[in-house]
């Protein structure tokens, strides 16, 4: 078996009071936090993402969707600096998209994995350096905490109850102990926090 790098796995998602990642209408229904993704505490945390990460780790509807979006905010001079510089940093990087349906990759620089999150996550931490971050794809992130993989916890907190939607910490969870490494909150009440695994 392969020995890690040491590289950690940084995992970002926004979700709201009660614990969701969208809201009862299913997977497009942002309502409860798409208020908050352009505020300047909003900015700063996408700022901080990708510091120190080196590979994008998807799954194929973030994958897809992000390509529709990110690299026309890469090339658009009259966006935001800190959004430039976090799709500037998703085209540039390498990509690892999990799907079990997909036979080409999205968009350049990036492979397709049929695999599971765990073994994935094991095969890019032998290798190479940097952090490898999972953003805002909760399939991904609900199996790697499944698995207890996840060094980096990045959450951007909305202060809406949802009532309804798919949670991200579902019963069953290994118990884990984390440290809180940032907390900042914006003036809509929005709240970004940074928690590291206490292992």
């Amino acid at each position: 078996m392969t020995a890690a790098t040491g590289r950690r796995v940084a995992a970002n998602i926004s979700i709201t009071l009660d614990g969701r990642y969208h809201g009862p209408d299913g997977p497009t229904d942002l309502g409860a936090i798409v208020r908050y993704a352009t505020t300047e505490t909003a900015r700063r945390h996408l700022s901080r993402l990708h510091a120190g990460a080196t590979t994008a780790l998807l799954g194929r509807v973030n994958a897809e969707g992000f390509l529709g979006y990110w690299p026309s905010v890469a090339s658009d001079e009259s966006a935001d600096p800190r959004d430039r510089a976090y799709a500037t940093w998703l085209v540039d990087t390498e990509k690892v998209v999990l799907s079990t349906t997909l036979s080409d990759a999205p968009w350049a620089g990036a492979r397709v994995v049929d695999a599971p999150v765990a073994d994935v996550i094991a095969e890019l931490k032998a290798t190479g350096e940097g952090d490898i971050l999972v953003n805002s794809s909760p399939s991904v992130i609900k199996a790697a905490l499944s698995a207890d993989l996840v060094d980096r916890l990045h959450l951007m907190i909305c202060p809406e109850v949802a009532g309804g939607g798919r949670r991200l910490f579902d019963d069953g969870l290994p118990s884990s102990r984390w440290e809180l490494a940032l907390q900042e909150t914006g003036e809509l009440g929005e709240t970004a926090v940074v928690y590291d695994r206490v292992r």
